[in-house]
């Protein structure tokens, strides 16, 4: 089953704006570039940065918990560290979210836009090493099929902005829904490879419109009630390194085709 990567995604802050990326490179063992560096606790969550360990994310400021988090627009320059947001009433903010001032400069600008939304205290956590605050412990890469959301869209008679399910790949050329059978089944992702972990469980941050910030849309219950289940994409593990770009093929190896040079 051959497709192509549509768009790839980076979160540098779990739970925050989507980051359109052209190419990236990935490796075994290691998270997804830059992809839920950081999280910000809604209270103390028991995170131990000497002892990274997986922490659900009903401890963070994120969109299942708080839709007003999508308000909150952000960008990471990796080239300079810096992160720049803005919010809905027009506030900036830019710092280093590896300088703990500015770590607390953000939780203090959050918890104004946030407001009684946000229980608190605010408090941003760095992932140490190659650990990253995804919503599975094992989920090390998303991967979202667009022929899903479209069908998944078409039953529920709206369109679905993809965005919702804040994935890092998004595959065209797929029939719907054919990836919730692959548990355990090899791809190659442009020129990394990878496994299939687990179909992705959907929860109440896909009801969230990310350009509105307004809970609209129970993703979730039309999933069950047409489907029979919650599932919208798959996680995978990487298994051989390689870089993946825009346009490159998604493929199962009996099927795969080499991803497109751009150099030729």
């Amino acid at each position: 089953m051959s497709g192509h990567i549509a768009g790839i995604f980076r979160h540098p802050v779990k739970g925050f704006t989507p980051e359109a990326l052209a190419t990236v490179q990935l490796a075994p063992g290691e998270g997804f570039p830059f992809d839920r560096l950081w999280a910000v606790e809604n209270g103390p969550s028991g995170f131990d940065p000497a002892a990274p360990a997986f922490v659900p994310k009903q401890k963070f400021t994120v969109l299942a918990q708080i839709a007003k988090v999508a308000a909150a627009r952000s960008r990471y320059d990796d080239q300079t560290g810096l992160l720049h947001a803005t919010g809905a009433r027009g506030s900036d903010f830019v710092g280093r979210l590896t300088d703990e001032a500015d770590r607390s400069a953000f939780s203090a600008w959050l918890t104004d836009l946030l407001g009684q939304d946000a229980h608190g205290p605010l408090r941003v956590i760095e992932a140490p090493g190659a650990h990253r605050f995804t919503d599975h412990p094992l989920g090390q890469v998303s991967i979202v099929n667009l022929a899903s959301v479209r069908h998944l869209g078409q039953t529920m008679g709206v369109e679905l902005d993809p965005l919702r399910f804040r994935a890092n790949f998004y595959v065209e050329g797929w029939p719907a829904w054919v990836e919730n059978d692959w548990t355990s089944k090899d791809l190659l992702v442009g020129w990394a490879k990878a496994r299939v972990f687990k179909p992705i469980v959907r929860c109440a941050a896909t009801h969230v419109d990310p350009t509105t910030a307004q809970r609209d849309l129970d993703v979730v219950k039309a999933l069950f009630d047409n489907y029979g289940h919650m599932f919208c994409g798959v996680y995978v593990q990487i298994t051989s390194p390689g870089a993946v770009g825009v346009g490159d093929a998604i493929s199962t190896p009996a099927m795969a085709s080499k991803p497109r040079d751009e150099t030729a």
